[in-house]
């Protein structure tokens, strides 16, 4: 009986090894096979014209208790009175392979994107009161492939974030306004910059927007977008955006799907360059060593909290503008996306550095003005 045991064992050890070489080696393939939905997009109804008017429609926003967005790790505290106002655009937190829209009130999206926020948006509590929106977002396998109905259901997504956002502007009053995203919330701002932002006179209030894990073409996208890429540190009224991978990084998750597309100018954006922040520097592009990283939240097992750990991940701009962190990242488990993508972790990986910036881009707006 104790030999069965232990052949039982060792069979399910090389199963489970198994199974993690075919996600190290096929990932990409695997999740486009088994992600994207395979019906046809079902047509949502514009949000009402007041609808984000209502509480229950944000994740956060000043006066929503249990506020996700105000959560930090031990040693900060979130600001008494925030100058700024801050639009925050969470992520995909819908997996769902049956529909390819999320349900404003589907409980696990909702709980996930809460968890996204206190791992993102909780960066810029020290400067700002933030507002992040539930939106009907795409789900995860609208990433995975060029259906028309992917394209479709993002539209969707969309529209709700720009009826949310122009709900926030009023009532942001004249604060000055930090704009901030994250994968499909940082695709949904790229595209509000164009729609909302750029040749209008709110350009002037924009501290900095944060387009953060979704590339942004220097060429075929940027010139539409109304603000600049941040070239310093201690520049305001510009753009960040980069995408993290330790390596050896395989960025095709990514590029495979964007390099075809065309951007907001109407140009190709195949093998063009790409904005990259570095977030240990806040410049445009280069390397810092570990030393500079002032703190990388690492969650524990449910994503629950965080503790903060100081100069532990490096950062480097190469190639197409993909930051790299060397090849000893820590170890987020299952987390980490194939291809060596710590896309997942673009915040958390330089949360700390994120914090100052933010803080830093405030100054620089209030000293110029």
């Amino acid at each position: 009986m104790a030999r069965k045991f232990l052949y039982a064992v060792v069979f399910l050890v090389v199963l489970a090894l198994a199974a993690l070489l075919a996600y190290r080696l096929y990932g990409i393939q695997l999740m486009r096979r088994f992600m994207v939905p395979s019906g046809e997009v079902v047509a949502l109804q514009p949000t009402g014209a007041d609808a984000y008017a209502s509480p229950d429609l944000w994740i956060a926003r000043p006066d929503k208790p249990g506020n996700p967005a105000l959560w930090t790790p031990t040693g900060y505290q979130p600001a008494a009175a925030p100058k700024a106002a801050v639009f925050f655009i969470h992520p995909t937190s819908f997996l769902d392979t049956k529909t390819w829209n999320a349900p404003l009130d589907n409980a696990d999206a909702n709980t996930r994107a809460a968890l996204f926020l206190r791992g993102q948006a909780s960066a810029f509590n020290g400067v700002g009161a933030i507002w992040a929106p539930r939106y009907r977002q795409a789900t995860f396998g609208a990433f995975l492939t060029n259906k028309a109905a992917a394209a479709q259901a993002l539209d969707f997504a969309y529209r709700d974030v720009l009826a949310a956002f122009d709900r926030f502007v009023r009532e942001a009053g004249d604060r000055p306004i930090i704009l901030a995203g994250h994968s499909q919330g940082a695709l949904h701002l790229s595209r509000l910059l164009v729609d909302r932002i750029a040749g209008r006179p709110i350009a002037r209030r924009i501290v900095a927007a944060y387009v953060v894990g979704w590339p942004v073409s220097l060429t075929a996208d940027l010139p539409k977008m109304g603000l600049p890429a941040c070239a310093a540190a201690d520049q305001s009224g510009c753009i960040l955006s980069w995408q993290s991978f330790a390596e050896p990084a395989d960025p095709s998750l990514i590029v495979d799907t964007f390099d075809a597309t065309a951007g907001f100018t109407g140009k190709p954006r195949a093998g063009t360059p790409m904005v990259c922040t570095n977030p240990l520097t806040g410049n445009q592009g280069g390397a810092a060593p570990a030393s500079a990283n002032l703190g990388t939240l690492i969650p524990d097992q449910n994503f629950q909290s965080a503790r903060l750990v100081t100069q532990s991940v490096p950062a480097r701009c190469e190639g197409r503008g993909f930051l790299m962190i060397g090849g000893s990242a820590p170890d987020f488990g299952q987390y980490v996306l194939p291809g060596n993508n710590y896309h997942v972790f673009d915040y958390s990986l330089f949360w700390a550095n994120t914090r100052q910036d933010a803080e830093r881009r405030l100054k620089a707006y209030e000293a110029a003005r």
